[in-house]
């Protein structure tokens, strides 16, 4: 007689619920472009951090008699009309390029965001004259009103930043408006008025946070742009001034050398593709992550 024996009763795996923030790293780590770009502004950080330590050459020692040297052991990316080392130029260079781009991005935020704030909130006649102001900065060519502005203020990186900076306020502005907009007459931001908070309160307590996403997802966008707008003021003559080494100048100073030196040119430019494409893919992963129209 068969004996029929139960089948022991296995206990249900307990699922662990998934955080918001694993889920997001989940989604961002999928998109390996994203992740290259990463890497790739990690490895600028990192170089721009350690350029005393890994830099070869000093880079404003000139050596002319090793001058338009092309790459070798010794100087692994060449020499430069003025006999410097290429790398190590590239290396210091990307200091003020990152840090210039960081600062423009962190200017437009600082001035756009209340703009945008304010005049999404209240509305009304503010809101009229703030957006046709920011309608107004939007009706210029970016890059030739941070020319206009840079030859006004002088030659100077600090001057580069506050012009391309300016620039970039009625984007922020406009960004910020919108989702203001959009998020001020929702249920939770009429409860906090009904319970007496003030208007900065729900300003930044409620609907600013709420609205900072897409926000943070452009400001990522916006330093690659900031970056190349940066290099193309320095290639004009309106950046930083030499010997400071900048990828711009660096670029314009190899311009006249392509037929006899083009690697003055070539790595410094190729620097400056490298980064941008970094902060690019890198903000398209951001948006990828926190915008569900684009998952």
């Amino acid at each position: 007689m068969a004996v029929f024996v139960p089948e022991p009763i296995l206990e249900e795996e307990v699922v662990q619920p998934v955080s918001n923030k694993k889920r997001a790293w989940h989604r961002f780590t999928r998109n390996h472009l994203a992740v290259g770009g990463l890497i790739l502004i990690g490895m600028f950080i990192l170089m721009a951090l350690a350029a005393p330590l890994i830099a070869p050459y000093s880079p404003d020692a000139t050596h002319f008699g090793e001058a338009f040297h092309p790459p070798s052991g010794a100087h692994w990316l060449g020499t430069d009309e003025l006999g410097r080392d290429l790398l190590s130029r590239i290396i210091y260079g990307a200091r003020g390029s990152l840090l210039s781009a960081v600062l423009i991005v962190a200017l437009g935020l600082i001035v756009g965001v209340p703009v945008g704030l304010v005049s999404g909130y209240y509305g009304g006649w503010m809101d009229e004259v703030l957006m046709r102001i920011v309608d107004a900065g939007l009706a210029f060519p970016g890059l030739v009103l941070a020319m206009a502005m840079a030859w006004i203020l002088g030659p100077s990186l600090i001057h580069a930043v506050i012009a391309i900076g300016i620039v970039t306020i009625p984007q922020f502005a406009r960004v910020t408006r919108g989702q203001v907009l959009e998020v001020k007459n929702r249920e939770y931001v009429e409860a906090s008025r009904c319970l007496g908070a003030s208007s900065l309160r729900v300003m930044f307590r409620h609907i600013l946070i709420n609205a900072a996403t897409p926000i943070i997802v452009v400001a990522t966008l916006n330093i690659g742009s900031a970056l190349l707008s940066v290099a193309s003021l320095s290639f004009l003559g309106l950046g930083p001034p030499p010997p400071a080494p900048n990828w711009g100048e660096m670029l314009q100073s190899g311009a006249e050398y392509l037929t006899m030196a083009p690697w003055i040119s070539l790595f410094p430019g190729a620097a400056i593709f490298l980064a941008v494409l970094g902060f690019n893919t890198f903000g398209d992963g951001i948006r990828d992550v926190f915008d569900p129209n684009h998952r």
